[in-house]
């Protein structure tokens, strides 16, 4: 590091440290901020994978440590019963337990009811069905599907099923943060959805996504995910290079549905920076296919049919005589029927690795038990009809691609019921091998760290292996508008368009009008159009009539366009731009531009091609004119005038004059939530926040009283704690233990945090002071000691500043009589060259020379006087600086040994006089001794000038030398014993030294301060 005139400086650097500051503040929080979260929704489970810069790519754990959390939430019901408060949440595995004790407050598997309405859908009457504990209610505003809880009271508002899935997201949001660390904050995420989702799912996706507080990124359907989490590990042959690309089928099986997805891979060249190339890879969806309904719940249906059929047939319920009503009242009860589907799942996974199993229910209906067998050809038996099932849609996926089985390489199975052997054999059947059905990905997470791949690469902040991936519309769509009393319709974009794909169409309409955007649906066997969105146009008619009057565009000529696109988003069809037009004519081009306009305006011309030299002639003809020239101007004006006319047309271009169509877009379907309805939602959902936080917090004091409780019962038997109590403090101690144990277990168990807070309290005033005489105890000889070396340092910086002081008065009596030495010198040597000059002036004969003698006797003159020292300032170190840091250090050691002495002769009991916290406050003032003496050297002095810089210049009319001149002189070997600056300082490793060796550092260079 640099030094100064006066020490190192410093201030040069606190702009640089500044910066560094600020760059880590803003890096940490650009940190937190481009965290994303993929986030896979599953029917029956939710799994999550987190990116984040310094945390590699990685599920997030549930607070179970498990890698994917149960798809449900449960409110647990409030012991004291108070409507107004709100309950307990609990999501995955803990709200499976609740819902075997509580079904009616417990919603699993809500993926499939979003966007349905309870009044039409066949998906609702199923899931009645199954979950017949649960009661559905429509919506208020939009008539879907909504749960109405006992836990609250009667005028409470149901729960509609984007708010409890909202509530889900959340507990995934929060598990991620836990995962990024303290202090972290997740926002954004990309979700996955199923291919067949339309504009309701689609939306109610966002919807969920938004209560929850998350910014979405993108959709990205889940065959989609699976391919881009295949291609990471993965290269394609180069279409670029003459390869041949890859086509791969995944079939995906969950609990809910199944999902085909015809995938083409290959690797491409491409342009990057410069000249250079780069190869990418390529993941492009050809072709969907699916069924809502086929998944592993079908498949556990069968066997939980087969299990009610096999009870009501057994000979204890037929000598109760229930009748032929005992299945259906066994599917009926809520408990039951809950307990019935979670062994059916059960049973169906255990054949997936055994040809049989059993499985037992005590008190299953009406006090009977029941044991259940089954064998896996039985159970193939039973799902024989599911085959054509699942060929269908893989048929369905293979068609949309325009592709045969034998052009796919691999089918990649995906889901939790795609590992049922019944399903893989079918699928074996289908391709004509089994060794095309390949397990080369997770089943489990392929989809999750795909979804959560693409997050990174949608965000700025991550540089990932680029991989191009390209999602499908799924379904057809097209525009519909009125013209001429007619109703028009166009198709835009096929089933297979890709996502992101723009099309313009241009209407003949110039009056403001509406048109409407839809997606064609299957339904009921045929295609339906289903309105997506409404576009009104608000200034086509004063557009068109602005460019009419203002630019002369004829309505023959003028051309209303929209660009309609499908969103990168939702994949829905939206409106991109309008824009209405016409052809005018333009005005010649001017060469250059504005900066060539200023220049001419002030004369300075345009393009050297305007400030050509003029020619003689041409000077001549500017600067008189003739007569017949004068005479002939009016005579050849017309001429001129037409010719210069032929000219302009011929420069005349076209050009295109365009207005921005500003339009109001409208979705159409089911009807958004009204905003004062949307802030009680959200309301809700915050207090919900605030309850949970808040009994997070009661179980915290809780469990940190019934802690204390134990810890000090103990204690109370052990000498090391007794030791440093009085009786009485030992006495109230044990009567508070026994009183605080009796409580916990009784009434203090539904306590609130107020009166849990309250008690703590209570306890810790009897136990602090104990305690505080057991810590004291054990740190306050560390601390001592500390004080003790301390002193010693102390005296050796005040030994240093001593000698320092010392040395600076030596030298500036040593600097004070060189000056008077030089001055004296100088006065001399004056003298001799004004001698010198007078004898040169009479003498020589050559004017030159006596020039250069005066020269040089000038020089030498003038450098002899600016190398005369000048009287040093007054010393950093004084012997006033030494006498007030031994008083210093004199008050402490006395504060010390009369402490020390008052401490040693206390019981371990009574409280003490040293305390560790005055120790430390006294250990500071101790090793701050000396310290703003030291530090003067570092700090400027204001307003002294700087040294100029000037050339050592020999003189040569003086053969004596100074004490100065001989200083300035001495060899540069050879070390003085006492190293002074010009102001006869202390140097500045004597000042480091004493830093170092007063705080007990490692001595360093000056590179190192």
């Amino acid at each position: 590091m640099a030094l100064g005139a006066h020490g190192p400086r410093r201030k040069s650097y606190a702009p640089a440290f500044t910066i560094l500051l600020l760059f880590l503040a803003i890096a940490s929080t650009a940190s937190a901020a481009s965290a994303v979260l993929g986030i896979d929704i599953g029917t029956e489970y939710i799994k999550a994978a987190l990116v984040k810069p310094g945390v590699p790519l990685d599920i997030v754990l549930t607070k179970d440590s498990k890698r994917k959390e149960i798809s449900a939430v449960a409110f647990k019901p409030l012991r004291n019963g108070n409507a107004d408060d709100f309950p307990e949440r609990l999501y995955g595995s803990d709200a499976a337990v609740l819902g075997a004790r509580f079904p009616g407050d417990m919603y699993p598997n809500l993926k499939p009811l979003l966007g349905q309405l309870l009044e039409t859908s066949d998906i609702a009457k199923e899931y009645q069905a199954r979950q017949p504990a649960l009661k559905l209610n429509a919506d208020k505003t939009r008539g879907t599907i909504s749960f109405k809880s006992d836990v609250f009271g009667d005028g409470a508002e149901p729960y509609m099923v984007e708010e409890l899935l909202a509530m889900e997201l959340q507990n995934v949001r929060s598990n991620a943060e836990t995962m990024a660390g303290k202090g972290s904050r997740i926002r954004d995420a990309v979700i996955t959805i199923p291919a067949f989702y339309t504009a309701e799912e689609r939306r109610a996706i966002q919807l969920a996504a938004d209560l929850a507080g998350i910014r979405l990124l993108g959709l990205v359907t889940d065959g989609l995910a699976v391919g881009i989490n295949y291609a990471t590990s993965r290269i394609f042959p180069s279409v670029s290079e003459g390869g041949k690309p890859e086509h791969h089928l995944v079939f995906d099986m969950g609990a809910g549905s199944t999902k085909v997805t015809v995938l083409r891979f290959q690797g491409r060249t491409v342009k990057d920076v410069g000249r250079l190339n780069k190869t990418i890879q390529e993941v492009n969806v050809l072709g969907v296919g699916w069924d809502r309904t086929l998944g592993g719940d079908a498949l556990n249906k069968i066997i939980l049919y087969d299990i009610v059929e096999a009870f009501a047939k057994s000979p204890k319920v037929v000598k109760a005589g229930l009748g032929d009503s005992a299945a259906e009242s066994v599917r009926s009860n809520g408990r039951t029927a809950a307990k019935l589907w979670k062994e059916s799942e059960r049973v169906r996974q255990v054949l997936s690795a055994n040809s049989e199993t059993a499985a037992g229910f005590e008190s299953l209906f009406e006090e009977i038990d029941f044991r259940y067998k089954i064998s896996r050809t039985s159970f193939e038996k039973l799902a024989a009809p599911f085959a054509e099932r699942v060929a269908a849609p893989v048929r369905q996926a293979l068609k949309a691609a325009k592709l045969e089985l034998v052009d796919i390489e691999s089918v990649i199975l995906h889901g939790g019921a795609a590992r049922t052997p019944f399903v893989q054999k079918e699928l074996g059947k289908l391709v004509g091998s089994a060794s095309k059905v390949r397990t080369n990905v997770n089943a489990d997470e392929a989809a999750v760290f795909g979804v959560a791949f693409r997050g990174a690469g949608l965000s700025p902040s991550f540089r990932v292996k680029e991989i191009h991936a390209n999602d499908i519309a799924s379904y057809a769509a097209g525009i519909k508008w009125t013209f001429g009393g007619k109703d028009r319709q166009q198709k835009l974009f096929q089933p297979t368009s890709f996502i992101g794909a723009d099309k313009s169409v241009p209407f003949k309409t110039l009056d403001d009008f509406t048109f409407t955007l839809h997606q064609q649906l299957p339904m009921g066997g045929e295609m339906i159009d289903v309105t997506t969105s409404t576009v009104q146009t608000n200034n086509l008619t004063s557009s068109v009539s602005k460019l009419v009057d203002t630019f002369g565009c004829t309505r023959e000529t003028i051309v209303t366009k929209f660009s309609i696109r499908l969103s990168g988003l939702t994949g829905l069809p939206e409106v991109a731009g309008g824009t209405v037009s016409c052809e005018i004519e333009a005005s010649p081009e001017k060469k250059g531009g504005v900066v060539e306009d200023v220049k001419g305006f002030f004369g300075f011309g345009g393009k050297k091609s305007d400030q050509e030299p003029l020619k003689a002639s041409d000077e001549s003809s500017t600067t008189s004119i003739s007569k017949s020239e004068t005479s002939t101007s009016s005579s050849t004006s017309a001429g001129s005038t037409s010719t210069a006319d032929a000219k302009k047309d011929k420069k005349l271009k076209k050009r295109l004059e365009t207005i921005q169509i500003d339009i109001t877009t409208t979705a159409e379907g089911l009807p958004p939530l009204p905003e004062d309805e949307l802030t009680r939602i959200k309301d809700r959902l915050a207090a919900f926040d605030a309850s949970d936080a808040s009994r997070r917090k009661r179980e915290e004091i809780l469990n940190t009283l019934e802690g204390l409780t134990y810890k000090y019962r103990d204690l109370t038997s052990e000498e090391s704690f007794t030791e440093y109590s009085t009786e009485g403090e030992l006495k109230e101690l044990d009567s508070q233990l026994s009183v605080l144990s009796d409580w916990l277990y009784g009434e203090g168990a539904e306590a609130s945090k107020e009166t849990l807070k309250e008690r703590l309290k209570a306890f810790r005033a009897i136990i602090e002071p104990i305690e505080t005489r057991r810590t004291e105890a054990s740190s306050r000889p560390k601390h001592m000691k500390a004080m003790e070396e301390g002193f010693g340092k102390a005296k050796q910086l005040i030994q240093l500043v001593q000698s320092g002081a010392e040395k600076a008065a030596e030298a500036a009596s040593l600097a004070s009589e060189s000056a008077a030495s030089s001055s004296s010198s100088a006065s001399s040597s004056s003298s001799s060259a004004s001698s010198a000059s007078a004898s040169s002036s009479t003498t020589a004969t050559d004017d030159l020379e006596d020039l250069d003698d005066a020269s040089s006797t000038s020089t030498t003159t003038s450098t002899s006087t600016t190398s005369i020292p000048k009287p040093p300032s007054m010393p950093e170190f004084t012997f006033d600086d030494v006498k007030q840091m031994t008083s210093k250090l004199e008050a402490i050691q006395e504060w010390f040994t009369e402490n020390s002495d008052a401490q040693a002769v206390l019981k371990a009991s009574d409280n003490p006089v040293l305390r560790t916290s005055d120790l430390e406050a006294k250990l500071r003032e101790l090793n701050s001794i000396g310290l703003d003496v030291v530090m003067r050297k570092n700090k400027p002095k204001p307003g002294k000038p700087k040294k100029p810089k000037t050339k050592k210049v020999k003189v040569k009319t003086s053969s004596t030398s100074t004490p100065a001149d001989a200083e300035s002189t001495a060899s540069a070997g050879e070390k003085p014993a006492v190293k002074v600056d010009s102001e006869g300082m202390l140097t500045e490793e004597e000042i480091a030294d004493a830093i170092n060796r007063a705080t007990g550092g490692k001595g360093k260079s000056h590179d190192e301060l």
